[in-house]
């Protein structure tokens, strides 16, 4: 077989991208903690849908002002046991470094217990606002869109949600090997013509931003790379 029946094939096997929204709908737990110590124990329990969920639900929920802390453990921390040393250790987690949730479980823990060994009375402080757990539960809708090329998806972005940018760009990460995302792990099936595209997406880390800042970051990404207007 020549390979311009082999490049023939791999165009006829290659799928469209389906772009897709999702909803992250929450779900009470039950479990609850008034303090540190509890919080520690909760968290060696809870399902790692809880723990996806209070690192990255709050990006789907809308608000009026930025939020000074981007999971709701250091929040908790800070606002309701007032202890700036843990919520700062808390804060500068980034999941996206993490191999997976399990992993994020195991540095949560090894924080909250280092800081309660510097601090002793901190365990057994109560808080007047428990921390409640919540878990995650995504339910997955398709858009209609698609694309069969990828200056077609670049054109879809424009007008997308914020929550499909999410499901996209940020739940792939818990679907697809190597924390890749839908876009670049679509792209790469065109090999070196978006190859550098694919590097650029794999580099952003969508954790310190809004949803509404990587959605306008990732159509200027794409705009620029194939030479279209911005809207």
């Amino acid at each position: 077989m020549n390979e311009k029946t082999d490049s023939q094939n791999s165009q006829k096997i290659r799928e469209d991208f389906v772009m897709k929204d999702c909803a992250l709908i929450a779900i009470a737990t039950g479990k609850r903690a008034l303090t540190v110590r509890e919080l520690r124990d909760l968290l060696l329990t809870v399902t790692s849908d809880s723990i996806y969920y209070h690192f990255w639900g709050g990006l789907l929920q809308p608000r009026f002002e930025e939020r000074e802390y981007n999971n709701d453990f250091a929040a908790w921390a800070w606002y309701s046991m007032h202890d700036a040393v843990l919520a700062e250790r808390l804060a500068v987690l980034d999941p996206t470094e993490s191999e997976n949730l399990e992993d994020l479980r195991q540095q949560l823990i090894e924080i909250i217990e280092e800081r309660m060994d510097e601090r002793e009375r901190l365990a057994w402080m109560t808080s007047g606002i428990p921390f409640e757990f919540i878990r995650s539960q995504i339910v997955v809708f398709d858009t209609g869109k698609r694309a069969t090329k990828p200056k077609e998806l670049a054109a879809h972005l424009t007008d997308i949600s914020s929550s499909s940018v999410f499901y996209h760009f940020i739940d792939s990460r818990r679907r697809l090997t190597q924390h890749a995302d839908d876009f670049s792990s679509w792209l790469s099936s065109f090999e070196e013509s978006c190859q550098e595209l694919c590097d650029e997406l794999r580099a952003i880390d969508p954790y310190f931003v809004s949803l509404a800042q990587l959605k306008t970051q990732l159509v200027k990404l794409f705009c620029t790379y194939f030479n279209m207007e911005t809207s």
